[in-house]
């Protein structure tokens, strides 16, 4: 699996925020990096077909080859994680993980227990979300997210609410579990810690420039 960006320019009241012509290959991260407002989370706003009306976008994105540009949302098998979890209160925890199961999936409370074990939530599938700790609830988010079968993953600064420690444990989970599923990664961040653990290419952003960096 890759993911391509095609001369992919992203513009606010004609001014280049983002301009990018790159690929991400199956289990390589793609870092950009930079401060709040500089077009990040536009960016993958754009890629997963919700850009803001105030924002216009030119040129292309392949998906395994295939052009995804112009498919709606739901088609695009992109996986996108944020800052917060977004988990549904009002469902339990396997009823959350669920959510992201495809409606065809067979033995899915198989596919939900398994889930569960890979992210080292054995048996806490009853369980309220409200329950579980912030890494736990990140774990579930994650999982949630790759049940949905995505071909590619976005991250939106999800560890940045995390402390410390978390954010370490975080990292290397999600990362652990791209590469062995073989997801192409584009994770925006401001934290120089974040684009170190990720490794791969690091793209700057300040403004409307853009450069790249040999590492963080």
């Amino acid at each position: 699996m890759s993911l391509r960006l095609e001369k992919l320019t992203i513009s606010h009241q004609g001014a280049a925020m983002v301009a990018l012509d790159v690929k991400v290959d199956a289990g390589e991260v793609l870092t950009i990096m930079g401060p709040s407002g500089c077009g990040k989370s536009t960016l993958l706003a754009a890629l997963i077909g919700a850009l803001p009306p105030a924002f216009t976008a030119s040129g292309n994105v392949f998906l395994d080859g295939q052009d995804i540009t112009h498919l709606p949302t739901h088609a695009r098998k992109l996986g996108i994680l944020f800052q917060d979890d977004i988990l549904f209160p009002h469902l339990s925890v396997a009823d959350n993980l669920g959510f992201g199961l495809p409606k065809a999936t067979p033995n899915r409370k198989e596919a939900i227990a398994q889930a569960l074990a890979e992210a080292g939530l054995a048996g806490m599938g009853p369980r309220d979300p409200a329950t579980l700790s912030g890494g736990q609830r990140a774990r579930v988010a994650l999982m949630r997210t790759l049940l949905s079968a995505p071909r590619a993953l976005l991250l939106d600064e999800p560890f940045a609410k995390l402390d410390s420690d978390l954010r370490v444990q975080m990292r290397e989970f999600v990362f652990a579990a791209a590469r062995t599923r073989g997801l192409p990664v584009i994770l925006v961040t401001h934290d120089r810690d974040d684009a170190r653990a990720a490794g791969g290419a690091v793209l700057g952003v300040t403004g409307a420039a853009l450069k790249v960096w040999n590492g963080p």
